[in-house]
């Protein structure tokens, strides 16, 4: 049973540092706006 222990210890320890790691992501980094534009040619318009 010591490795399942571990085995599970080592999986907590993991999904805690990738949750700490999404979670600094969402929080603390800001995005860059800017504007987008795109082009539609006009023959998408047409029906056939």
């Amino acid at each position: 049973m010591p490795s399942l222990f571990r085995f599970l210890t080592v999986v907590a320890v993991i999904g805690v540092i990738v949750y700490g790691v999404i979670f600094v992501l969402a929080n603390f980094v800001n995005p860059k706006s800017r504007e987008m534009i795109v082009t539609i040619p006009a023959d998408k318009f047409l029906k056939k």
